[in-house]
């Protein structure tokens, strides 16, 4: 099959690509979620000392209790909200895709710290198709984006989905 005779690349996506939808927000971050978040991570090694540590980290280059970069502020919801998604398609018999994670990768700004309240935003933010070992395949791009208080950078995801 050529790529001109097929595509599951919807309308919707073409009207979503690039727009940001789904932004919510953390509630601010506690020092006791860093502290437990680094313990889980360093486990059963004792996570540097920046992450739990008041006096150590107050007399580093930040001057504070940083989070892990990984640390995810809204691994806790108490109250789990629906949230507007990316577009899914189907295929053109109406059936749905077989999809898999294609991989992610994760670019850092400022680091997290004890009172940060964090904004999360995603968009669809490219595609592209081929035919594959397994049919005709759509591989879509997704950014996510944190940023604090303060309006900085503090990280983007891009993940691959990927469907046949």
């Amino acid at each position: 099959m050529t790529e001109s005779a097929i595509t599951y690349v919807t309308d919707d996506m073409h009207k979503m690509k690039g727009v940001w939808i789904g932004e919510r927000t953390s509630p601010p971050i506690a020092m006791s979620d860093i502290r437990k978040w680094a313990i889980a991570t360093y486990w059963p090694e004792q996570p540097p000392r920046i992450y739990w540590d008041e006096p150590h980290a107050e007399g580093t280059r930040w001057g504070g209790i940083l989070a892990p970069p990984d640390f995810n502020p809204f691994a806790w919801p108490v109250e789990r909200i629906a949230r507007a998604g990316i577009p899914q398609p189907r295929k053109p018999d109406g059936s749905r895709f077989t999809g898999m994670n294609g991989g992610q990768t994760d670019t850092y700004g400022a680091p997290m710290r004890p009172g940060d309240v964090i904004t999360a935003r995603s968009r669809l933010s490219d595609w592209h198709e081929r035919d594959g070992r397994l049919g005709w395949t759509l591989y879509t791009t997704t950014e996510i984006e944190w940023r604090n208080q303060n309006d900085e950078h503090v990280k983007t995801r891009m993940s691959i989905g990927i469907r046949y």
